[in-house]
């Protein structure tokens, strides 16, 4: 019934196809054609009208078709040419074929795969190859290498870094337990935490944490250590183990991993944890967490490292991260010049008793201070503290007058009734003038500078008022 069928449908094609579309048909239905004579020559070349990739191949017309072929595939075409040619009882074969060609625009050469089905035309030994390009199976081919590659050299980084991962785990002497902040369960423990726990690691992987410790639920353990984490000074959280018995110090830390929360909370025995009380210690603690005045930590280049609430108060800043890591001279009227001076004196001097200068708050307000500062030296990397007073009240409660003139006061007094008011004028100018120069000067340590720009002059015209005042020799340079 099926070979009925065939006759009928070869027939009735027959019958309705013109010859004039059969080429048109035999493009279409391939990506090349290559109709070869009984000598292997090519006869025509047909390419699919919609698969433009090949170019133009007309010039193989007339080649031979080893000429086409990569060296190596030449033996497997004719052995293939062979078998259809002598009736192998195949009405046609397949071979994957490798094409070279030289591209006439520069000369480059071009290799293509091919798939072919082979085909005999009549009894004089041409064959009719229909081919398919291959170059698209090829191209998914090396995608599909070079992620299988991709993801062999992660797998092996990801297993390189596990092991170093459990290396350090169990090589560590601290007790270290991962916990996941959304399930609340244990994720992992080395071996020490696990003996502090009481019980054997792979018992404790998956438990829930809270049910290991006397006096804690899941949701406010998870709440009390991730609120110790994110706190700016840790303070360790006491914990009971049921299992063991022993009295337990928690540091939690909190990190993500993966997209998932997970708090690594390292373990110590309660009595080896505990310090001897300092009570010298905790006085200076509570002074510089509520004490009124101002305490900054900066480097030796007067880099912000620590600052407590107070100085936070007299800048308006919104919290530590507003002032950490910014040059105290950001906080200064005079910028740079104040702080400078400053770290020039304190460094010299290994402190400064008292400096008087002018904070610049966050919102361009400027508020009116005293510091003090000490250089600390014993230590890798050294730095500065500063002491920092609002002196708003202060200025406002001191009485109106030249600070140290009473000489150059008492001198304007005399002048009264004996000179114009002019020649006062400006003999009062003179001593105010030659005050501000002393004062910079002293406050600079003679840098001469620094000094200028503290009083917003050239270097010369300080020198040049030096010199009207007396002052360079007894400055010195």
């Amino acid at each position: 019934m099926k070979t009925d069928n065939r006759a009928q449908f070869d027939h009735d094609l027959a019958s309705v196809l013109a010859p004039e579309n059969v080429p048109q048909l035999i493009s279409q239905a391939s990506d090349i054609v290559l109709w070869l004579d009984p000598f292997g020559r090519i006869q025509s070349v047909l390419v699919n009208p919609h698969h433009r990739s090949f170019g133009q191949l007309s010039h193989w017309q007339g080649f031979k078709i080893d000429d086409v072929l990569a060296h190596d595939n030449v033996s497997k075409l004719h052995t293939r040419l062979a078998l259809l040619r002598n009736g192998s009882g195949a009405s046609f074969l397949a071979v994957e074929l490798n094409h070279i060609d030289t591209n006439v625009s520069d000369q480059s050469v071009l290799e293509f795969p091919v798939r072919y089905s082979l085909h005999k035309l009549g009894e004089d030994g041409s064959v009719l190859m229909m081919g398919r390009d291959l170059r698209p199976i090829g191209e998914v081919q090396q995608k599909l290498v070079a992620a299988q590659m991709a993801l062999e050299r992660d797998y092996e980084a990801q297993r390189e870094l596990d092991t170093r991962y459990r290396v350090l785990m169990e090589a560590t002497r601290d007790a270290v337990v991962v916990v996941s902040v959304g399930t609340g369960r244990v994720v992992d423990v080395n071996t020490a935490a696990a003996v502090l726990m009481g019980a054997a690691r792979p018992d404790l992987i998956g438990a829930g944490i809270a049910q290991e410790f006397e006096g804690w639920r899941r949701g406010e353990f998870l709440e009390t250590m991730a609120s110790v984490a994110a706190a700016d000074s840790v303070v360790p959280v006491e914990l009971m183990t049921r299992r063991s018995q022993k009295r337990l110090m928690a540091l939690p830390t909190m990190f993500r991993a993966a997209g998932e929360r997970l708090l690594l909370c390292r373990l110590e025995v309660a009595e080896q944890a505990a310090e001897p009380h300092d009570e010298l210690g905790d006085n200076l603690l509570r002074l510089y967490n509520e004490g009124a005045d101002g305490i900054v930590f900066t480097d030796r280049d007067g880099t912000i490292r620590a600052a407590n609430e107070a100085f936070l108060n007299l800048t308006d800043s919104a919290n530590m991260a507003a002032v950490k890591g910014r040059s105290l001279g950001n906080f200064l009227v005079r910028g740079e010049v104040d702080l400078r001076v400053i770290l020039e004196n304190v460094r010299r001097a290994r402190q400064m008793r008292v400096y008087s200068t002018k904070l610049t708050t966050a919102f361009m307000g400027q508020v009116a201070v005293e510091m003090s500062a000490a250089w600390l030296n014993d230590r890798p990397a050294p730095g500065v503290v500063l002491v920092i007073r609002d002196a708003t009240r202060a200025d406002t409660l001191r009485r109106p007058g030249f600070a140290g003139g009473e000489e150059g006061a008492n001198s304007v007094m005399e002048l009264v009734g004996s000179s114009t008011l002019k020649d006062i004028v400006a003999e009062t100018s003179d001593v105010v003038e030659k005050m501000c120069i002393e004062t910079a000067v002293e406050l600079t340590r003679n840098n001469r500078v620094a000094a200028a720009e503290m009083l917003g002059l050239s270097r010369q015209s300080l020198y040049v008022k030096l010199r009207k005042y007396g002052l360079l020799n007894k400055s010195g340079d």
